[in-house]
């Protein structure tokens, strides 16, 4: 079977060269793969792709693959990935679920104890000698009420970390599943000191922090986003910083991501990027000039363990496509 393998790094070059079966054909790129990407005629013949969350598949880039049987996703969330296509053209989907829970919760935590402790201003002012103990005041996070939004399995590793802080903790999911302290989002919003994104992108869950719901929140309170920056509006959470709805936002996320990507020279030709998307960056521009706001680049998945968990599973996903008729916990779409 040949694979070609996109969005690819060193480490995981060598990593997979060791370990992939020699029954695979395997291509390496260092490139993402979407619209813009060139594809030399030689490869279009691929019968399976294995591609990072920055990679776009839609139908115009699937439809250049003839004998395309399978997506071996390097990641949890498959929105990069029109479904639709896949369903109608037998196209076998594969993700890998629960390489970073414990690591994506650890570092929501991470940005809530940088807002709240003012690590990177205390940091800042010590090498400007100019501290100011008043100004660097930062607050606790014991007895203090963490709002969830999403109970999955990032969602509920958020939950057990809050609790070990002594927080109290609100859950809003639509599913309700387990023994959690379920509230309505307006009672969770309304409530909580910290509110963590944890949900999947959904048509429910487009813009579902917006003007209206952030109106809803303290504010003293702090909004962190590690989920897809999408179930944000970025304009309406600029307003609310700049004019202090709320006191503090921690995005590991944003809206169209791939266009802050082009300041690292990684992501393919801008030109052609949607309008909408270009008017939502002028928003993240004004957002990172913020001092009540820490963006980070897609970064909270990003340990060793969770990128070596990440590939053992796709190497179980490519074996397991053998046997397809078996099943397999990692199968998205069949």
């Amino acid at each position: 079977m040949k694979i070609l393998f996109y969005d690819i790094r060193d480490f995981e070059l060598d990593f997979l060269l060791e370990k992939i079966p020699n029954n695979i054909e395997p291509y390496f790129f260092k490139t993402l793969l979407d619209k813009n990407t060139y594809i030399d005629t030689k490869y279009q013949d691929a019968e399976a792709l294995s591609v990072f969350v920055s990679s776009q598949l839609d139908s115009e880039i699937l439809s250049k693959f003839k004998k395309l049987k399978y997506i071996f996703l390097r990641c949890v969330g498959f929105s990069n990935v029109d479904l639709n296509y896949c369903k109608e053209h037998s196209i076998h989907v594969f993700n890998t679920p629960n390489y970073g829970n414990s690591t994506v919760a650890e570092y929501v935590f991470a940005l809530i104890l940088t807002l709240g402790k003012k690590i990177i201003k205390a940091k800042t002012s010590l090498q400007n000698a100019d501290s100011d103990a008043v100004e660097l005041m930062g607050i606790e996070l014991l007895g203090k009420t963490m709002g969830v939004i999403g109970a999955g399995a990032i969602g509920r590793k958020v939950i057990n970390i809050a609790h070990g802080f002594g927080m109290n903790v609100l859950v809003y999911d639509i599913q309700k599943k387990g023994a959690y302290n379920f509230v309505s989002l307006d009672e969770l919003l309304e409530k909580s000191d910290f509110v963590s994104i944890n949900c999947p992108l959904t048509e429910q869950t487009y813009h579902l922090i917006n003007k209206e719901t952030i109106s809803k929140m303290k504010k003293t309170a702090f909004l962190i986003n590690v989920a897809r920056g999408e179930v944000v509006d970025t304009k309406a959470l600029y307003m609310a910083l700049m004019y202090k709805k709320i006191q503090a936002a921690a995005l590991d996320v944003v809206e169209c991501e791939q266009l802050l990507c082009s300041n690292w020279n990684k992501c393919s030709n801008t030109q052609d990027l949607k309008y909408i998307c270009l008017k939502k960056y002028f928003f993240i521009e004004k957002l990172m000039r913020l001092e009540n706001i820490i963006i980070t680049p897609h970064n909270a998945y990003n340990t060793k363990e969770a990128n070596e968990r990440i590939l053992n599973m796709t190497l179980e996903n490519i074996n397991s496509s053998f046997d397809i008729n078996s099943g397999t916990k990692n199968l998205v779409l069949i």
